[in-house]
């Protein structure tokens, strides 16, 4: 679990916060409004980002979502790092497990189970739909020096 009174470890251009193993994720839990998620940590704050929010999410075996969404503004992208389950967007269900990627447009419902037997662990990446204006080396300048490995 993140100890909420330590600060993370930050430098000009960077914010590193240990979320510990993968294991350990289903120990946190969000609450809002009415509702408590658990297994989920959001990392917008955390991280002082400021153009996603990005969650680490563990659902034990039987768990569900509590309610069926939509966003108004943000696509998500789900990466599934371990486990099965199912995601239901606009009532179709995806089969989901280990190396699945699934992208939603802010409109599509949806919902997700974990219906096996182990725990689901995964990532939940959201940006604002169509912003997105550049990417990769697009997006890059490449400095002529070598890194400082100790």
């Amino acid at each position: 679990m993140i100890d909420r009174n330590k600060t993370p470890h930050q430098g000009t251009n960077f914010t590193l916060v240990e979320t510990g193993p993968c294991a350990h994720w289903p120990n946190y839990k969000v609450a809002l409004p009415g509702i408590e998620l658990p297994g989920k940590l959001f990392l917008k704050d955390l991280l002082g980002l400021t153009g996603c929010e990005i969650s680490i999410n563990a659902m034990q075996p039987g768990e569900a979502m509590p309610i069926y969404h939509i966003h108004h503004q943000n696509e998500e992208v789900y990466f599934f790092i371990r486990g099965r389950g199912q995601l239901q967007v606009d009532g179709e269900v995806l089969n989901v497990s280990e190396g699945s990627i699934v992208r939603i447009a802010p409109a599509g419902e949806r919902i997700w189970r974990n219906n096996s037997d182990e725990t689901l662990v995964y990532i939940v990446l959201q940006v604002k739909a169509d912003s997105l204006q550049q990417y990769g080396v697009n997006d890059a300048n490449i400095p002529e020096k070598a890194p400082a490995w100790v």
